[in-house]
């Protein structure tokens, strides 16, 4: 597929999502979205990440609904392992008492893995097959086929995930403090007086705003790079593969990690969002 593009073209053709949107005329796609405003949906995103998100629904639910209390198959036990391993982490961080908060990072750990896993699937087969589909069942130009399959490649999403976190923040911040402890939290802090309300106010809203920007931004940055290195590779064409198997065995660690980093984080700003002062 690479040899039927220029280098810049291929790279951008595979940056690009799939977009639908709609218009004057009825609804749209890709190219006839670009100057469509906000409303334009990224749909290879949302149907990867609603896709994995199920998957890991049916994983669980089939797992739990056929465990035993006996000798464990290899899958309940993988499962169990998860379980326990999020549940450790969510136990040594989160100190206030809240029965959401270890279902939430497990969720949040398998789907991150699971969207992150995409980046290991060879770079050429999904939107190759898209074209396909796109010219056998719709007579369009595989080269207007578009197919990002990384869903946290695409910073609406990790930012629609970061979004979520900050609203349980300041939920959770209202709900235990209060309304007027969550004000002096952002008012009286770090400088306790009067005269420093402004600048606590500034400084304070400027660390609560950083923490889902910061959680969207080093998901996203992490996967987009690791995703443009393996298009630049998959552009060598046959040569390609002694340097994409040993960035691939690389991932299998920074993939998870990456899931973990944003796990860990939700646990720690709603440890936060609980302490009572």
């Amino acid at each position: 597929m690479a040899s039927e593009y220029t280098t810049t073209e291929y790279i951008q053709h595979h940056l690009t999502n799939a977009t639908m949107c709609t218009t004057e005329s009825g609804i749209a796609f890709n190219k006839a979205c670009k100057d469509a405003g906000f409303w334009v949906w990224n749909i290879d995103t949302l149907a990867w990440s609603i896709g994995l998100g199920i998957l890991f629904l049916w994983l669980f639910t089939s797992a739990a609904k056929k465990a035993t209390t006996g000798v464990p198959t290899k899958w309940q036990a993988f499962i169990e392992l998860v379980i326990d391993f999020v549940n450790t982490n969510v136990k040594d961080t989160f100190h206030g008492k809240n029965s959401l908060i270890a279902p939430l990072a497990l969720t949040i750990f398998v789907w991150v893995f699971l969207m992150n896993l995409m980046d290991l699937v060879p770079v050429d087969i999904l939107p190759t097959i898209a074209g396909l589909v796109g010219s056998t069942f719709f007579g369009m130009d595989p080269h207007d086929v578009y197919m990002k399959a990384v869903p946290t490649t695409d910073l609406n999403l990790t930012f629609a995930l970061a979004l979520g976190v900050f609203v349980l923040i300041v939920y959770y911040s209202i709900k235990i403090k209060g309304i007027s402890g969550f004000m002096k939290e952002l008012t009286l802090q770090p400088f306790n007086h009067w005269a420093f309300i402004p600048v606590n106010f500034i400084l304070e809203s400027v660390t609560l705003i950083a923490r889902p920007v910061s959680l969207a931004l080093r998901l996203f940055g992490n996967l987009y790079a690791s995703e443009l290195i393996f298009i630049l590779i998959a552009t060598l064409g046959l040569w390609q593969l002694p340097l994409h198997f040993p960035w691939a065995v690389f991932h299998i660690l920074v993939l998870p990690l990456q899931a973990f980093i944003f796990m860990m984080l939700t646990i720690v700003y709603l440890s936060l969002a609980h302490e009572d002062h």
